[in-house]
């Protein structure tokens, strides 16, 4: 059979994706987040965005109810102009990683790829057990299986002539719930029948990776076609970080242009910078396993969009890139990273 990506505007052929961030969202809300200011600064998180209080925002970004809203007007337009700048530099493809419980919007993934030309595809799943609604939360793993296997042969529940072309995020905290390890292990009988790739959410904690990895391949998931998101806030040591790509799934560094002195949702660590997350990227390489690395931003609030003052979906391609190349990274490898392996990890054959 032959290979294809399966786009919220029709399947392609994975040759023309091109430069891939493998973990962003287009239309979302995460207003369960929201973490009170610091109290000296609170009078700065009253007003909305402007010259004077964005700094305090890039600090303490879960602190605006207005910039955890991804999913207003206001939010779209920005969206929509973003898109188009990463289209201008050079991008080609964005995996729109919102599943239930973090308000996908199929109509709003296509008109984005219409207007701007480049590839969508979204995803299938459930995000965290604390974000799903009543009937959500009650289901079996049955249910959960069925729901991703429809999306993704049939059409989504929402939009049932676009197909998922994923699964993900699927999302867990720390302990994992009953509800997340039902999640889980469907995500990896799912695979196991279709061969299509999966992205999972850890906590924020350095056991989280391993066992998600565990309990889905134990359900028959293939660890090749999965994707372990957040990486570089969740295996800080190198040590541990290869340690954990000894298992074979894709090793994803999704928090490029997120660099803070304060991350309010793990308050113990510290953020990584850019300059970090390549020397971690370069570690990976330097055993041998460029082809198990992915590349993203995780774009999910206002206030990372260049309308609002951020780097944008084209920061990778405009500011990291380049550094990757200074650092001794060729530019082979740095295609592979943001082109092929994304195709590789994208393409099904059902």
């Amino acid at each position: 059979m032959v290979g294809r990506v399966q786009t919220v505007n029709g399947d392609v052929d994975p040759s023309v994706l091109g430069i891939t961030l493998t973990h962003e969202h287009l239309y979302m809300k995460f207003t369960h987040f929201y973490k009170q200011p610091p109290k000296q600064i609170a009078d700065k998180f009253e007003k909305g965005f402007s010259l004077d209080t964005v700094g305090y925002l890039r600090q303490y970004p879960y602190s605006s109810q207005s910039n955890l809203l991804l999913n207003d007007r206001d939010s779209q337009e920005a969206v929509l102009n973003d898109v188009k700048a990463f289209k201008e530099f050079g991008g080609g493809t964005i995996v729109e990683n919102s599943t239930e419980g973090l308000e996908r919007n199929i109509d709003f993934l296509k008109t984005v790829s219409s207007k701007t030309g480049v590839h969508v595809v979204a995803g299938t799943g459930h995000y965290i057990a604390d974000l799903q609604n009543d009937v959500s939360i009650k289901n079996t793993k049955e249910d959960i299986y069925n729901h991703m296997l429809t999306e993704l042969t049939e059409g989504c529940v929402d939009y049932p002539t676009v197909r998922a072309g994923f699964m993900g995020e699927i999302a867990s905290v720390w302990p994992l719930k009953d509800f997340e390890r039902k999640a889980i292990s469907a995500a990896g009988e799912v695979q196991a029948q279709l061969g299509c790739g999966v992205s999972f959410h850890p906590h924020r904690d350095p056991q989280a990776p391993f066992e998600i990895l565990r309990l889905y391949a134990e359900a028959g998931g293939r660890v090749d076609k999965a994707v372990m998101s957040h990486l570089d806030r969740t295996l800080l040591e190198t040590e541990k970080l290869l340690e954990f790509a000894e298992l074979g799934s894709y090793c994803q560094f999704d928090l490029f242009g997120t660099e803070v002195s304060f991350y309010q949702l793990n308050e113990t660590v510290a953020m990584p910078s850019d300059a970090q997350r390549i020397e971690k990227i370069k570690a990976l390489i330097n055993e041998g396993k460029e082809d198990r690395i992915l590349m993203s931003h995780d774009i999910h609030t206002k206030h990372r969009l260049i309308d609002f003052g951020g780097h944008g979906y084209s920061h990778i391609i405009n500011n990291v890139l380049p550094r990757m190349k200074n650092r001794g990274i060729s530019q082979t490898t740095i295609d592979k990273i943001t082109v092929g392996n994304p195709a590789n990890w994208l393409t099904v054959k059902f």
